[in-house]
């Protein structure tokens, strides 16, 4: 039985975009794993970046956000996991956004988070290990 993950929004951005295919391959097969946990912050980042910077129209926007929904496990954010994320800040010194995500990851129970924006092989709380896919 493969570990829990859970998937940073850059790895879904990859695996929708065509600007960097070796990214995108590293992404789907990331996703192919099979079923992997994203949260509702992840949707709603991954919403703003694919207007903002793919210039995705909001209609191809909510298919793609059908499509994730059935592909992935959604993590609901909860206050508590804003308590977490604000402690999580304080002691490894992440944004409280990337912080957010870590809380999210930890309280899904994940053992891998997939990300290129943190720090590649840290281990958070001893239970949850950074992974650069891309490394």
């Amino acid at each position: 039985m493969k570990d829990r993950a859970f998937l940073d929004t850059n790895i879904l951005i990859y695996g929708y975009s065509v600007t960097e295919p070796e990214k995108q391959k590293v992404a789907e097969s990331i996703a192919e794993t099979g079923k992997s946990f994203i949260s509702t912050q992840v949707i709603q980042e991954f919403s703003n970046i694919m207007h903002k910077k793919f210039e995705l129209d909001w209609h191809e926007i909510v298919l793609a956000i059908s499509e994730i929904s059935e592909s992935y496990k959604i993590f609901i954010n909860q206050p508590e996991t804003i308590r977490s994320a604000c402690i999580i800040a304080n002691k490894y010194q992440y944004s409280f956004y990337d912080s957010l995500i870590i809380s999210a990851a930890l309280e899904a129970g994940c053992k891998i988070l997939y990300t290129e924006d943190l720090h590649h092989n840290q281990l958070i709380e001893k239970k949850l290990r950074i992974i650069n896919p891309f490394k």
